[in-house]
């Protein structure tokens, strides 16, 4: 399924670039958002339950990790001109230039979370305990709640 997912992201055409640094989180201007959430990659696919990591960055650099203890399922970054995509269990890796994928729904939880607009077929919903961000078109979803900003 996720394997399906960045299939179609690399043959559809994103270019590759030098992988982006790794990202710390202690450096100054980070904000972090932990959490739990629920991912399905499209309709009628099983939902797979993680711990999820949302990361922004006063320079525009966002992270977002989605992991199914113990291992790293997806980490998702973009800076201010390119991005990077990696599933570790898969050992799969894609990055390019510029703005990232819009139909890839990590590196759209950054956007919805600060309250930007969004790609057309993204929905954002928010209330004051959880939030849903779904692509009604494909039936990909992720919906969770974040503990208090660290």
């Amino acid at each position: 399924m996720l394997a399906t997912s960045l299939l179609i992201l690399a043959m559809t055409g994103c270019r590759t670039a030098t992988p982006l640094s790794p990202v710390d989180l202690s450096e100054p201007g980070w904000k972090s958002f932990h959490g739990e959430a629920i991912w399905r990659a499209k309709l009628n696919a099983p939902e797979i339950a993680g711990e999820l990591l949302l990361a922004t960055n006063a320079s525009g650099r966002t992270f977002v990790q989605f992991t199914k203890t113990p291992f790293p399922f997806v980490i998702a970054q973009s800076t201010t001109n390119g991005w990077q995509i990696e599933s570790p269990v898969e050992n799969r890796r894609y990055a390019g230039r510029g703005t990232p994928p819009a139909r890839v729904i990590w590196f759209q939880l950054p956007r919805a979370h600060a309250g930007l607009p969004l790609p057309e077929r993204w929905a954002w919903k928010q209330s004051e305990s959880d939030w849903r961000l779904e692509n009604p078109a494909s039936g990909e979803r992720l919906a969770g709640y974040f503990n208090e900003e660290q």
